[in-house]
């Protein structure tokens, strides 16, 4: 043989080699692919299965909240306060006398009452501010045993056609009561003002001094 013989052969070989390694090239891209197909139909069907059981659990639960009423949370109710007791101090206040009159917000109820003349045997004692003071106390006393820790207070003088400043007693008592625990809310000057009233006394010169 020779050698052109020898080299045609050889590169017949060759030839032949090199298809069969693009054929097995091919196929193992093939299988490959195919491979690949599978696993995503795999996928595909295993996502699928999944939105359904998601689906089915969502009718589901629609179906138990139809169902099945909500319960409702217990609503936390406030805090009710302790109800704070308001009272009136009426106090009249004059030279002859002290009276220290409670009554409740409304003034239809009489809750305690005192005067100068219950603490002190002395008529002339009865408009002192030791009078007045022991007077407060007693009462605040009393309306502190029926729950009251708060009161307003109304001062008056006899006023009409006779004086209208207030007595020594007026600040001893204001002072008793709120010495004596109570909380003071307002304070007011009730004297009555006469609008063109009685004639007073004292004649057409005036009282004889």
């Amino acid at each position: 043989m020779s050698e052109e013989e020898a080299n045609s052969k050889e590169e017949t070989k060759t030839e032949e080699e090199k298809e069969k390694t693009e054929e097995e090239e091919t196929i193992d891209e093939a299988e490959a692919k195919e491979e690949k197909e599978k696993e995503s139909t795999d996928e595909k069907e295993e996502k699928e299965k999944e939105t359904e059981a998601e689906t089915e659990e969502e009718e589901k639960e629609k179906e138990e909240k139809t169902s099945k009423p909500e319960k409702k949370e217990p609503r936390k109710r406030p805090r009710k306060r302790p109800r704070k007791l308001w009272g009136i101090a009426h106090i009249y206040s004059s030279y002859n006398d002290t009276i220290v009159h409670i009554t409740d917000i409304t003034g239809a109820e009489t809750l305690a009452r005192y005067s100068g003349g219950m603490i002190v045997k002395a008529d002339r004692d009865e408009s002192s501010s030791y009078a007045a003071m022991q007077a407060a106390f007693r009462a605040a006393r009393d309306i502190k045993d029926k729950g009251y820790r708060h009161i307003h207070i109304k001062v008056r003088a006899p006023g009409g056609s006779g004086p209208r400043t207030p007595g020594p007693g007026a600040q001893a008592a204001i002072r008793a009561l709120s010495r004596a625990g109570l909380r003071i809310g307002r304070i007011e000057e009730v004297t009555p003002v006469p609008h063109d009233g009685t004639r007073r006394k004292g004649g057409r010169r005036g009282r004889r001094v």
